[in-house]
């Protein structure tokens, strides 16, 4: 969505740049903004400390996540998108997806967030790009790194911290919602609904592999920490819509979503707990197709 205009009422540091941190666990640090409803998260380890996504690169975020440690940050994207990845210049280097410029539209383009990226410290700030299976070791706390096939975007990345039980989705996977449309501004990004619901629950599918009793998930939005239910939710949700039972809502009931140029096209599809946004024309091209 477009940020460029000032809204009426707080200012565009209140919401973009009011960061509130709190604890999951000692060492687990939730950082969260967008008026309570987008989170970063701090994890430390006993030499590193690892920052998953940077926000709107407003509110000096780096400060704060100095506050909060002693240890060394290292930086990591979940997926290139202007809330998660816009700030990345207030670091010397971030670990990005090796896919990351499909989506670099959607950070790189005027008016994309609330700042001018070129003014922030380090704007041309190096790329260390990531792959399946990498380890961010932390000193004593390792990070295994998982590619997603493109569903809620095409640069997303999933990160496993196999020790403290805790699966980080960035925003493929959130407690009732996911957004399904296509968020590159790339006129050239690869967009086809059919195999992007095949890969929403593809991904789940593998999750549930890798996870079991006493995990839980930490999307980048509506509420941290969520069940590993919510990844049972959403395979079944994509059943729902390729054999019709799912439904359709025109009401969004979202205020960040309804603030989206997009918004009139779009709709709420929903199923038992969780739901996704998507351009109403393109599920309708593949709901009730597998009856």
């Amino acid at each position: 969505m477009s940020m460029g205009m000032e809204p009426q009422g707080p200012p565009l540091e209140m919401i973009f740049g009011n960061y509130m941190p709190w604890k999951i666990d000692d060492t687990t640090w939730v950082i969260s903004f967008m008026e309570g409803s987008e989170f970063i998260y701090l994890l430390e380890g006993d030499e590193y400390a690892l920052l998953l996504d940077t926000g709107y690169g407003i509110g000096h975020l780096r400060e704060l996540a100095e506050r909060l440690t002693d240890k060394k940050i290292l930086v990591a994207n979940t997926h290139f998108h202007p809330d998660h990845s816009a700030g990345n210049g207030e670091w010397e280097e971030v670990m990005v997806s090796s896919t990351w410029e499909i989506d670099a539209p959607s950070v790189n383009n005027p008016g994309a967030g609330p700042v001018d990226l070129n003014a922030l410290p380090h704007p041309d700030y190096r790329k260390k790009l990531m792959h399946d299976g990498d380890i961010i070791d932390l000193g004593g706390r390792k990070i295994r790194v998982l590619d997603v096939l493109p569903a809620h975007c095409n640069s997303s990345l999933f990160f496993v911290d196999e020790d403290h039980k805790m699966l980080f989705t960035g925003d493929e996977y959130e407690s009732h919602q996911t957004i399904m449309y296509d968020n590159s501004c790339n006129p050239d990004a690869p967009y086809h609904v059919e195999k992007r619901l095949e890969n929403l629950k593809a991904n789940a599918l593998r999750l549930k592999e890798i996870v079991g009793e006493g995990w839980y998930l930490l999307p980048n939005h509506n509420g941290t920490p969520i069940a590993l239910s919510y990844l049972d939710g959403y395979v079944a949700l994509v059943d729902a819509i390729f054999d019709g039972t799912a439904t359709i809502e025109d009401k969004l009931n979202h205020r960040f979503i309804e603030m989206d140029p997009k918004a009139p096209e779009l709709c709420r599809v929903r199923h038992a707990s969780v739901s996704i946004f998507i351009k109403k024309a393109e599920v309708l091209k593949v709901y009730g197709t597998r009856k």
